[in-house]
Order: C-alpha cells, then structure tokens, then sequence
C-alpha cells in the first residue's frame, strides 16, 4: 500500500517560490522612524541641499544655547553637548532624540572623508560612509537617549575609528 500525500493548495505552492523577506518591510522600506525627507527626486540626490536641510537642528541649537553650549557642528561640540545630557528634562531629552542625530550626522558628513546623506525610499535620512556603511544616526541616537546614555561624542569616534582602520588596510 503506498501513501499519498495531501495535496498542497497553489497558493502554499506559489508561497514557497516567493522569496518571504521581501514581503517584510525593512527599515528601508517600512515606516521612516523620527524624521522623514520628501522633495522630487532631484533634491534627493542634491546631497549639499540635503545637508543644509538637516543641518539647521534649531531646537537643539536653542537647547544648547540655554545650558551656554555653541554647536558649531565641529567634533568637540559633541562632546560638549554630551556634558550636560544627564541635567536635562523630559522636554530637553525629546529635542534630543528628535534633532540629535541629525547634529551627529552633519557632524560626520562636514568632517569625515567621504561621508554624506543618504536618502532610502522610505524618506529617512542615513550617513552613508566612505566605506559604503550607512550609518542611520537617527534611530541610533534616538535608542542611547531613550535608554539614558546619549554619549554622542562616541559614535562620531566609532567612525572615525572605521574610517582610520581602512585607511590603513588600504596602505598596506
């Protein structure tokens, strides 16, 4: 006696063809997390348009001015603005979370080689790096001051990092 088995319905069928991760929106392609960048697509790909844009931060500007910090988007300014994160009130650390990665990103994009912003389709703004990495400031910034450990004078340093062991591998 030989055994059958059930037949398989064509959309379980056509299922196992499909490749199931490109029905997951990933955070390319889901919903843009905190800030989002609309224009045509011209502006999309005016990479010094899009600096500017999200260069001005003028809440945290504003909030760093109150506590006598100038952030004059140089890498020791994040330093500076780290020194008074822990003193800060709901308000101040909701300004944080929505304008610090953007503070971090221009920080990274006007001083080390090769790094720029990047659009995904989404609308969500990333640094993308000389090495190809996209590094989405946003959301990282947004997760350390959620969780009460802003230190963003340390991420600027983890790419630098990257970028310095490159160069050298490349030098050899």
């Amino acid at each position: 006696m030989t055994q059958t088995r059930p037949a398989i319905p064509a959309w379980q069928r056509w299922l196992r063809g499909q490749s199931w991760r490109q029905w997951l929106h990933g955070p390319k392609h889901g919903t843009a997390r905190g800030i989002v960048v609309f224009g045509s697509p011209g502006f999309r790909r005016d990479a010094e348009r899009i600096a500017d844009l999200l260069a001005k931060c003028p809440d945290l500007r504003a909030l760093a001015a109150a506590h006598g910090v100038t952030l004059d988007s140089h890498p020791d300014s994040l330093t500076r603005l780290d020194s008074f994160l822990h003193l800060t009130s709901e308000a101040d650390r909701r300004v944080l979370q929505s304008e610090g990665g953007l503070y971090v990103g221009t920080v990274m994009v006007r001083h080390l080689p090769g790094a720029r912003w990047h659009v995904w389709p989404n609308g969500h703004p990333v640094v993308r790096l000389a090495s190809g990495r996209e590094v989405d400031v946003v959301a990282i910034v947004h997760d350390r001051v959620s969780a009460g450990e802003a230190r963003l004078a340390a991420l600027y340093a983890n790419a630098t990092a990257e970028l310095r062991t490159r160069s050298r591998r490349a030098a050899k």
